[in-house]
């Protein structure tokens, strides 16, 4: 291929690379949180909510909207501390500060008219993934004419405040004979409980979809392993063995099975995008640009040499600990329901339906720049691979710094 069309898909590469590196956080999943909530009711009376918070985000939210310093201290010493007693104690003392905040964020209707709440309660602790979460139940009186049609709106630690980005709530419910779920963000911060099976389906469907869109280090890894792969067999059978993978943690996480911390997902999560990406530079070491060698047909079962078989084991072995971080996105390790269940399986179709997308885009660009010119082929999968497997490295450093 000539130079001057060479040099130009070269940078061209190069700055979607870079662009892609920035549109994120270097932790895809340490700045969000999760928040949970059941409803129950039997259609008619009132309908009562079990929240779960993450304690100190709730303690600093409230605290700053609310201007309560002293909730500010005691909470953070608390937590810092450890003492859980303590923690719930600091919101009961703050009560009015805490439950303003909740209240105002998270809202129950019936018929368009606006349910009251009253806490069930006091502030009670728990942990979700390791994390010390705030119990809060909330009964809600709707006005007698107003049952039947009930409406969830959460906005809990939203993006303005700048403490966390992307914050996702989990609903359950089981409401006057109708249970289902449904994931709440800032582009859509409500549902109906009587919403169809179709809208849950989609909204879950979607919520995998961004997941994968706006999680940069999945979609690196997915950029390595088309760069590495040799031949559409290759790039389908890695696919497929990460796919596989992350699905087997993924359902174990929903089983309650598997319960990795996240300190320990995050950094094995950049490595194996750094580990993936320099397969490919190790391979093409030595052979400079000559890439008749790396497209040779292989022997043997699926057509795949002894360096395809262990691309293959490495993809898979990495693609556990993927499902492990999919599964954190939505906090799974809880207790589950077949209902919840259903939706985490949706989940997973939404981010398979973009990897598959991508995919399909790129790797035959891939392939026809391959019978084109070889030469310019391997300067850009080595280009790509060599500043995905940089990214890869310098976010391994920061999660395991904890930055």
């Amino acid at each position: 291929m000539p130079h001057r069309v060479r040099r130009p898909l070269l940078a061209l590469a190069a700055a979607v690379l870079f662009l892609l590196c920035l549109a994120r956080p270097a932790a895809a999943h340490g700045f969000s949180s999760t928040v949970y909530a059941h409803v129950t009711g039997d259609g008619d009376g009132p309908l009562r909510t079990r929240l779960k918070l993450e304690y100190d985000l709730l303690v600093v939210s409230a605290a700053d909207t609310g201007g309560d310093d002293a909730l500010f201290r005691s909470g953070t010493d608390a937590f810092d501390a450890g003492d859980t007693a303590a923690e719930a104690a600091a919101l009961d003392a703050h009560r009015e500060t805490a439950l303003g905040y909740v209240t105002r964020h998270l809202s129950v209707s019936a018929g368009g008219k606006a349910c009251a709440p009253t806490p069930a309660g006091a502030f009670r602790m728990g942990t979700e993934e390791g994390v010390p979460y705030a119990l809060l139940d909330l009964d809600w009186s709707c006005a007698a004419h107003g049952s039947g049609d009930h409406e969830v709106r959460g906005t809990l630690f939203p993006d303005s405040e700048g403490y966390v980005k992307g914050t996702k709530t989990i609903v359950t419910y089981d409401v006057g004979g109708r249970s289902g779920s449904a994931a709440l963000d800032s582009g859509h911060p409500s549902f109906s409980i009587s919403q169809a099976w179709t809208q849950r389906f989609w909204e879950f469907f979607r919520l995998g979809a961004e997941h994968l869109l706006t999680g940069t280090d999945h979609i690196l890894f997915l950029l390595a392993l088309i760069a590495g792969s040799r031949r559409p067999r290759e790039v389908v059978l890695a696919a497929t063995s990460f796919t596989l993978a992350h699905s087997v943690t993924f359902l174990l996480a929903a089983l309650g099975l598997v319960d990795v911390p996240s300190g320990l997902v995050e950094p094995v999560i950049a490595l194996s995008i750094a580990v993936v990406a320099g397969w490919h530079l190790w391979r093409i070491r030595g052979r400079g640009t000559q890439v008749a060698e790396l497209r040779a047909p292989a022997e043997g079962r699926f057509a795949l040499d002894r360096a395809g078989w262990t691309r293959l084991g490495v993809v898979f072995c990495f693609g556990l600990v993927h499902g492990l971080g999919f599964a954190g996105a939505l906090g799974i390790e809880a207790a589950w329901t077949w209902t919840l269940l259903w939706s985490l399986l949706v989940f997973n179709v939404g981010i398979e339906a973009v990897q598959l997308g991508i995919i399909a885009v790129v790797f035959p660009l891939l392939l026809l720049l391959l019978r084109r010119s070889p030469r310019a082929a391997a300067w850009t999968t080595g280009t790509i691979s060599a500043c995905v497997a940089a990214m890869g490295l310098i976010w391994f450093v920061q999660r395991v710094a904890g930055s």
